[in-house]
C-alpha cells in the first residue's frame, strides 16, 4: 500500500509542476526553487512530517523533501550550537544531496558528448 501512496503523492506533485511548466511563463528553475521554499515552509510549520508519514518517499524524493530536510537540520543545529546553527544546520543536512548532485553532474559531463547549439 505504501507504494501506491508514494506513487499518488509523488505523481500529484510532479503533475502540478508539469502543469506549471506548461501553463505559466515560470522557468523550470523558478519552479524548482519554489518547491524547495515550499518544503522549507511546510517543514517549519510542521506540516511536512504528516505528509512524509503518509507517503514516505513519494513526498521525500521531490524537492519538497530537500527543503524540509534543511529545516530539520536547522532545528537540530540550533538546539546544539545556538544561533550558529542557523548557518551550519542547512549545510550539514543538505551535504549528502549536494554531493550526490555534484558527482552525478561530473559523471554526466564525462559521459555526454557536447554539441554546438548552431
Amino acid at each position: 500500500m505504501i507504494f501506491l501512496k508514494a506513487f499518488l503523492v509523488g505523481g500529484l506533485i510532479c503533475g502540478i509542476v508539469q502543469i506549471l511548466i506548461d501553463k505559466t511563463k515560470l522557468t523550470p528553475a523558478r519552479i524548482l526553487v519554489g518547491l524547495v521554499v515550499l518544503g522549507v515552509v511546510l517543514g517549519a510549520l510542521g506540516l511536512y512530517q504528516p505528509l512524509w508519514e503518509f507517503a514516505e518517499e513519494g513526498a521525500g524524493v521531490p524537492l519538497l523533501g530537500f527543503g524540509a530536510n534543511m529545516v530539520k537540520g536547522v532545528k537540530e543545529a540550533v538546539d546544539e550550537k545556538g544561533l550558529l546553527g542557523v548557518l551550519l544546520g542547512p549545510m550539514n543536512a543538505a551535504a549528502g544531496g549536494i554531493t550526490a548532485a555534484m558527482v552525478c553532474g561530473v559523471i554526466a559531463s564525462i559521459v555526454a558528448k557536447p554539441k554546438d547549439k548552431a
